[in-house]
């Protein structure tokens, strides 16, 4: 389950395809994300991605994640 992902589990399971890495570390560049804040976008994008029965994690699950982060 995303929530009880930790440290470096987020980083094997949640890993975005290049576009969606791209765009995430443009976004947190521009939003001052940080570490925890990274991750937790990456979980959200996770879930997205299981929600649309997705493989992997895709720049447009990103860009959700993104949006829903911005929300806030």
């Amino acid at each position: 389950m995303n929530a009880d992902l930790r440290g470096g589990a987020v980083g094997v399971h949640c890993r975005p395809d290049a576009q969606g890495r791209a765009l995430l570390l443009t976004a947190a560049k521009q939003l001052g994300l940080s570490a925890r804040g990274y991750d937790r976008v990456l979980k959200v994008a996770r879930t997205i991605a299981d929600l649309g029965s997705s493989v992997g994690v895709e720049r447009d699950h990103v860009a959700e994640a993104l949006q829903y982060r911005l929300v806030e």
